[in-house]
């Protein structure tokens, strides 16, 4: 048997599944995609995460882009971060190519030109879908990890929570925390000494700050009405095929806080309202990530520990987190731990950092008598990765050096008038574009301290008048003669005189 017969046997046996799968390419051998030694992944172990990773322009955005137009395929749901804004070609087919064809043929698949069901949505006033939450289901641990606080500021962000639920003072956004916050070092000093304990005025000041902070990143668009109900991104369409949904977030890059912010009030909703699925058939959900260590950057310790809970516990829901970034190191060593599915593209070695990096990354990888990963690493072309994964029983799968398929949507923006025509026609749009502004703890604490107020400047009056009277008469010099000791002595001595 030759060499190239002994790589194919050796691929079809590591990546041979008994269940669905989706097809990511073709193994290569001395720099060569070997026709139909297809690298398979099982739509059973799509919920143990991933990592897609590379140095810019080697390919990361498409990977990203067949792995979702395959699982909408299967009917399984996408959530896409578009941060550069080049993902929205997926709701229109590949205008085909004769390249294409041809990676297709040497790959030994077919090639199928299609368009995906797509929806924008927003954290922003760019169009589409948006997603708020109220303050109250963020919840007082994630706001505080998200504010880097300290256990005490911790402690007073809890009690603020528990007044407005004992007072029934709905927390929808930032004007509302801040209204409590003042309002408990302030007016309400003395209810919130009686039955919570006091409260530092120092701390208040320090919690206030790092709101304005995460308002001045745009977090005030989030905070509110009407909340996103992650359901609705498990739709599928009239044909089966799972939504592919697109946060438009171009123009949040410079604002890590509200990056994070929103992806971990996700995640802990997500977490929250899915059932536990145990050990599925498929996912329910998969999330990528685009440029992850924009979530990792400015991450406090609590911060990333609340990550690395959720990446651990939310597969059980049937969720699969994928992470794409420029290089594995940018993700933590415990949370690149729990991935199951590693697409590394080319990595360049320009300097000692670069270096010690590739080491690293090629350290993450099986061994393979086929490969000498940290070569294959640097010496990878454009739309080619190594991978590994996992087989249906959670085995790692023989490490390949894959020469990738080609996207069947279009791979390129649409249009203003295609995207326009998306947006329109969207149901979502339609149910979360009105923005709600009913009264909650903001107003009803204004009308609770103008009524104080009142009350304050009636109980004033009623002691002025009293005071002036006392005054007037201290002042009045006959009666302070008449009241003295001397003359009423005197008057006494007469008196005795006549009775005499």
């Amino acid at each position: 048997m030759s060499t190239k017969e002994e790589f194919l046997s050796h691929i079809e046996k590591g990546y041979t599944t008994k269940g669905d799968f989706i097809t990511m390419g073709a193994a290569m051998l001395d720099g060569e995609a070997v026709t139909n030694a297809l690298v398979k992944i099982p739509l059973k172990t799509l919920n143990r995460h991933g990592l897609i990773a590379g140095a810019t322009g080697t390919g990361k955005t498409k990977t990203l882009q067949v792995l979702a137009e395959n699982l909408s395929e299967k009917g399984i749901p996408v959530l896409l971060m578009d941060l550069k804004g080049d993902l929205s070609g997926i709701a229109q087919p590949s205008p085909g190519h004769a390249k294409i064809d041809e990676r297709h043929e040497k790959i030994g698949i077919p090639f199928e030109a299609k368009g995906f069901p797509v929806e924008i949505l927003s954290l922003s006033e760019q169009d589409g879908v948006k997603l708020r939450a109220t303050v109250s289901e963020f919840g007082p641990t994630l706001l505080s990890r998200i504010l880097n606080l300290t256990p005490t500021q911790e402690g007073i962000v809890a009690v603020v929570f528990k007044y407005c639920d004992d007072n029934k003072l709905p927390l929808l956004d930032l004007k509302d925390f801040k209204k409590v916050l003042q309002y408990a070092t302030g007016e309400g000093k003395k209810e919130f000494a009686k039955d919570y304990g006091r409260i530092s005025t120092s701390s208040t000041g320090t919690i206030l700050r790092k709101i304005i902070e995460l308002e001045q990143q745009g977090a005030d668009l989030f905070f509110g009405e009407k909340s996103f109900e992650v359901d609705d991104l498990t739709r599928i369409d009239k044909n089966g095929k799972g939504y592919i949904n697109i946060i438009r977030l171009t123009d949040i890059q410079d604002r890590p806080k509200l990056f994070s912010t929103f992806m971990l009030s996700l995640l802990a909703e997500i977490y929250a309202t899915f059932p536990e699925q145990g050990d599925s058939e498929r996912p329910e959900l998969i999330l990528f990530i685009d440029e992850a260590h924009l979530i990792f950057k400015e991450a406090s310790k609590a911060l990333l520990d609340q990550i690395e809970s959720i990446v651990k516990l939310i597969r059980s829901k049937g969720i699969g987190l994928y992470f794409v970034t420029q290089n594995p190191t940018d993700v933590p060593n415990e949370v690149l731990a729990q991935l199951g599915l590693k697409v590394q593209h080319a990595l360049r070695a320009f300097t000692a950092r670069d270096r010690k990096a590739i080491k690293l990354t090629a350290e993450n990888y099986p061994e393979s008598a086929y490969y000498n990963t940290k070569e294959v690493l640097t010496s990878l072309g454009i739309g080619e990765a190594l991978i590994s994964a996992l087989d249906e029983k959670g085995r790692p799968t023989p490490l390949a050096a894959t020469l990738l398929r080609a996207p069947m949507s279009r791979m390129d923006v649409l249009t203003d008038k295609e995207l326009e025509s998306v947006v329109k026609n969207s149901k979502l749009v339609k149910k979360y574009g009105e923005e709600i502004d009913r009264e909650s703890a903001y107003e009803i604490l204004n009308e609770k301290i103008e009524k104080a107020e009142k009350i304050a400047e009636n109980e004033k009056s009623k002691p002025k008048a009293r005071s002036s009277t006392r005054r007037s008469t201290r002042q009045n010099p006959i009666i302070k003669v008449l009241t003295s000791a001397t003359f009423i002595r005197g008057v006494l001595g007469v008196l005795k005189k006549i009775l005499r």
